[in-house]
């Protein structure tokens, strides 16, 4: 069982999960003069936090707040009150005053110069005690509510009466790090709305066995087209890296293009690969024929090492349909027309997504037309606040979901510290 020690004429703020949303709820409700609880049910504050980014934290964006929206796919209009309040130079601020220092890479993406997440998690966890929020290690299993408000929360050590909650659960990704849905379901049983839960930002699966044959090879510098194969329709495209998996696609630009396709079946989606994008198939033919006319007597598998890697050439050689040993010079026009297109577009039949759980982020959430956007205080239950994964808000990325957690996590923070105490709320 636990106690807390009320501070006469203080609003007490109940937060709920220790993460990057929720550690940046709780200093900021502190910072404006709130006495803030912070529940964690791990044995440590950041779990999930500590392995973003690969372990180095991918923290914000350098972009401004029109670019910032135009990477969020869901609600981003949701999001402009609380970047104006909290933005991602406030970020990149807020983190080298705590002493974290950063440097910005491709992409504007931010990160931290040590290449260690470790040293976001341990800022915010020292910034947090420095404030003089108390953190609590239970499960918070219920929100206390009563006449329209709510009142505290009920753990499995006890209950707590508080003046304001904030609900900083994440999603349902990672569910090793604690985010298995709870804060879904704390605002169900409050009324909301909670939209369909689907995983973003996650590999995808393919039909087939052609990734699965250049498992491990990663590429740099290739475009990547996701298109709806019955209409023909392009939903996504990118420029940079991605990665062949066993099972299918992963790496930066396939997780961004993941947020992008709905109702996934096999074979609705098509991933289209351009292995040179920085040449026309004209360009690409004369570079080809320049290359044959270097290796002329060699077989066709031993020719393509100058334009391809080499644990891809098997593989391609294969898709192209054209006999491994069959000698350069013997190339017909419509065999290297044929190169030239398998090039320029690799096509990966899609079948579907890996496992929620191993989503970076999940799509879907509470419904943020019932959540205020300036103060990210519910519309329906008064002194109860979301913030961060838990709400209906996604974007790809680079740095910008943190960002939206952290954002949405000031806000929070600073407006229930302005709830005046309740009358009945007792120690």
């Amino acid at each position: 069982m636990f106690t807390i020690k009320r501070t006469p004429d203080q609003p007490l703020v109940a937060v709920v999960g220790g993460g990057a949303a929720g550690m940046m709820a709780a200093a900021s409700a502190a910072e404006h003069g709130a006495q803030v609880v912070l529940f964690e049910k791990n044995d440590r504050l950041g779990k999930k936090l500590r392995i973003t980014g690969k372990g180095r934290c991918n923290l914000t964006n350098d972009c401004d707040q029109n670019e910032f929206l135009s990477n969020v796919p869901t609600n981003p209009r949701f999001l402009y009150a609380a970047l104006s309040g909290f933005s991602t130079q406030d970020t990149k601020a807020f983190f080298e005053n705590l002493g974290v220092p950063l440097k910005t890479e491709r992409g504007k993406r931010v990160f931290p110069v040590s290449d260690k997440a470790q040293d976001v998690v341990s800022a915010l966890e020292r910034h947090c005690r420095d404030c003089g929020v108390e953190t609590v290690r239970t499960r918070v299993t219920g929100i206390l509510t009563e006449n329209g408000e709510a009142r505290g929360v009920r753990t499995t050590e006890g209950k707590l009466e508080t003046d304001a909650v904030i609900v900083c659960t994440g999603g349902l990704s990672y569910p090793l790090t604690g985010s298995d849905g709870d804060g879904f379901r704390f605002a169900e049983k409050t009324g909301h709305h909670v939209t369909e839960l689907q995983a973003s930002l996650i590999p995808l699966v393919e039909s087939g066995s052609l990734c699965a044959s250049m498992q491990g090879l990663s590429l740099r510098n290739v475009a990547l087209r996701m298109v709806e194969v019955q209409t023909g329709r392009c939903v996504y495209e990118d420029f940079g890296e991605l990665l062949f998996t066993h099972f299918g696609l992963s790496g930066p630009t396939v997780l961004s293009a993941s947020a992008h396709l709905r109702n996934i079946t096999p074979e609705k989606y098509e991933a289209q690969i351009d292995l040179k994008p920085a040449l026309d198939e004209k360009k690409l033919d004369t570079r080809l024929l320049s290359d044959f006319a270097k290796y002329q007597n060699k077989d066709f598998a031993n020719a393509l090492h100058d334009l391809l890697p080499q644990k891809m050439i098997e593989p391609f050689v294969r898709l192209c349909g054209i006999p491994p040993y069959k000698k350069v010079h013997s190339i017909t026009r419509e065999e290297r027309e044929t190169i030239v297109k398998a090039m320029k577009c690799l096509r990966v039949p899609i079948k579907g997504v890996r496992p929620i759980s191993e989503a970076i982020i999940t799509r879907g959430g509470v419904d943020v037309k019932q959540i205020s956007p300036k103060t990210m205080e519910s519309k329906l239950v008064s002194r109860l606040y979301f913030a961060g994964e838990v709400l209906d808000v996604d974007a790809y990325t680079g740095g910008f979901n943190l960002q939206i957690a952290f954002s949405t996590a000031y806000a929070a923070g600073e407006n229930a510290a302005y709830q005046a105490p309740l009358q009945n709320s007792t120690e």
